[in-house]
């Protein structure tokens, strides 16, 4: 939950997310430089931007793993619905996060007690990357995590061990234990890392349920082809700064997308899906 004392907005309905001049160091170099913007609830987002331009770096930041500069105490560079401090595990709880580290921490061996796909998701209900003998599964958390393996296809993963998952299957499994605790959004981190063609596909057809039925998305990614239909607003990073920042097809145009990879862009529009060609 909010920690006691935290500032709040006055507004009843504050943003998903707000960043006002956040600058976050790595090295001591700046890897988001004066970033701002305010992404609300049921608002679609995309975040693109090629390799180094701060979308990891961002996604840290969302997470608390990294720590934005804090020149004035009593204007926080960011806040999560409306807060500015949270206790990082109730945080988790609102903000279901799905990413290919994600993935890898449940493939690794410390990570422990995860032994079939149930547990996977069960571990949603503990922000904790396994199952632990300290944990308490009450039968509603087991019925609630049942349903959200079954919301996104995979209730047959149920009992299949994460080492036997397709990467396919492990994101869809990924995807419930997100879904676990009825977040008010879910952020993906280049979700579709590692899947061939047709899993892509499948699995961003899932997403886009997911989104017409009012789940806000905020989609982290270098792949245009990936901005699904429902994504109103795209926001371009390079250089750790915000370099396009507008509705999905004002921003995702030839001459942008040529700007921002230093390179020429063909983007081609069709039923929806954004497609990119160089050259």
């Amino acid at each position: 939950m909010p920690l006691a004392g935290a500032d709040s907005l006055e507004d009843p309905t504050p943003p998903l997310l707000s960043l006002r001049h956040a600058t976050v160091l790595r090295g001591g170099r700046p890897a988001l430089h004066d970033l701002s913007f305010e992404i609300r609830e049921g608002e679609h987002t995309a975040i693109l931007g090629p390799n180094g331009s701060g979308k990891s770096s961002l996604i840290r930041l969302v997470t608390r793993q990294d720590h934005p500069l804090l020149p004035d105490p009593e204007a926080p560079p960011i806040r999560i619905l409306g807060q500015d401090r949270w206790d990082l595990f109730e945080l988790r709880t609102q903000l279901g996060i799905v990413s290919a580290d994600l993935h890898q921490a449940f493939l690794r061996a410390e990570a422990g007690g995860a032994r079939e796909g149930l547990d996977v998701v069960l571990s949603g209900f503990f922000a904790s990357h396994g199952r632990f003998s300290h944990q308490r599964v009450t039968a509603t958390m087991r019925q609630r995590a049942g349903a959200a393996l079954a919301r996104v296809g995979a209730a047959h993963l149920a009992g299949k061990p994460p080492e036997a998952m397709s990467t396919g299957e492990a994101r869809r499994v990924l995807i419930a234990r997100a879904l676990v605790n009825d977040p008010r959004a879910l952020l993906l981190d280049e979700p579709t890392t590692g899947l061939d063609l047709a899993a892509r596909q499948a699995f961003l057809d899932m997403l886009q349920g997911l989104a017409e039925r009012h789940k806000t998305l905020l989609l982290v990614t270098h792949h245009i082809e990936e901005v699904l239909p429902q994504v109103e607003r795209v926001i371009l990073l390079k250089a750790g700064r915000v370099f396009r920042d507008g509705p999905k097809a004002e921003v995702l145009t030839s001459a942008n997308l040529s700007a921002l990879y230093e390179t020429a862009v063909q983007v081609q529009v069709q039923l929806g899906r954004y497609t990119a060609t160089c050259g």
